[in-house]
């Protein structure tokens, strides 16, 4: 009898002790694994930068309790794609975040089992990544952007700037993304009376050779969307190139005009990678990609650079400063 007395003590000592136990001394905690993969190239991107953070508000520390697995295709997209999607594979990712169009169809096309979360795409439901935006019913999900539509809409504050625009040379990656920029500008040009010189970038090798190209086409202004995630030392290199021919750049990426562009007017680069993190928190704690609403941005940006205008002897006007978001002195 006293050594069943004696068992009980230490048992119910046993059960008080592991109550009084934090449950992180318990269990340690959790450390999860995603993949990112991109067309572009690897460096502190800004871009990569706002991703981060958007972990960090989620409350995810690199190394700490989640290893991303970057991957970059070096501007040679389709041809590693699936190299580096099979070795995030290997790595039994829980996410990969697809960072464009051309890294979303091709994770598609490696998994349909892991959760994929787009930074950006250009028309996911027309290109067959997505049932629809409210549902989207696969394993992807994440953010598209409107900004390949706004090609009109730079064309339009070009116009406003350079009064006697005539000729403009347009400039976009290859892929569906540069295809459908390009031809968003095609009907608002008619209506302007502007005559496009189209021109495909793909990647930093091609910038003297397009800007070459924009003075012996005698273009008046370049309307541009680089890709694929230029760096900002890239960025700079071509806004420079453009300033040594005074030729006025009009970009749709924000980070553009602060590389030296004219002006830029698009979706809030930083806020839209920074709301990966959710989507990634949300798959990580069970939601399924299937029932995720794919985002479009809705926050758009007009930022000018009064520096570059000085430099090319451009007058921005008064009316078209009043509408700026952000203003580079």
């Amino acid at each position: 009898m006293k050594g069943k007395s004696l068992a009980l003590y230490f048992t119910l000592y046993a059960l008080l002790f592991a109550l009084c136990v934090p449950a992180s001394a318990q269990q340690p905690p959790r450390t999860y694994r995603i993949g990112f993969l991109s067309g572009g190239s690897s460096g502190r991107s800004p871009n990569i930068e706002a991703f981060r953070q958007g972990l960090r508000d989620r409350g995810y520390i690199e190394d700490r309790n989640i290893i991303v697995d970057y991957r970059f295709a070096e501007g040679k997209g389709d041809a590693r794609y699936p190299a580096l999607l099979s070795d995030l594979i290997r790595l039994q990712v829980e996410v990969i975040v697809a960072d464009g169009s051309g890294p979303s169809r091709a994770a598609k096309k490696a998994t349909s089992t892991i959760p994929i979360v787009m930074t950006t795409s250009t028309d996911p439901v027309g290109q067959g990544l997505i049932a629809s935006h409210a549902r989207p019913g696969g394993n992807i999900t994440g953010l598209t952007s409107t900004s390949e539509e706004l090609g009109g809409k730079l064309l339009e504050l070009t116009k406003e700037i350079v009064t006697k625009l005539t000729r403009v040379m347009v400039v976009a990656p290859a892929g569906a993304a540069g295809k459908f920029f390009l031809k968003e500008t095609q009907a608002p040009a008619r209506a302007l009376g502007i005559q496009l010189v189209m021109m495909v970038v793909g990647g930093p090798e091609d910038y003297e050779s397009i800007v070459e190209a924009a003075a012996k086409e005698r273009a008046e202004a370049l309307v541009s969307r680089l890709g694929p995630s230029p760096l900002p030392v890239e960025r700079q290199k071509f806004m420079a190139l453009a300033v040594k021919r005074r030729l006025p750049v009009v970009s749709q990426g924000t980070d553009d005009a602060t590389a030296g562009a004219l002006l830029s007017y698009g979706r809030d680069l930083s806020a839209q990678y920074r709301r990966v993190g959710v989507f990634v928190d949300k798959i990580l704690k069970g939601a399924k990609p299937a029932e995720l609403p794919v985002e479009a941005p809705t926050k758009l940006e007009l930022v000018i650079n009064l520096q570059t205008a000085k430099q090319i002897n451009v007058t921005i006007p008064s009316h078209v400063l009043l509408r700026a978001d952000r203003v580079i002195r």
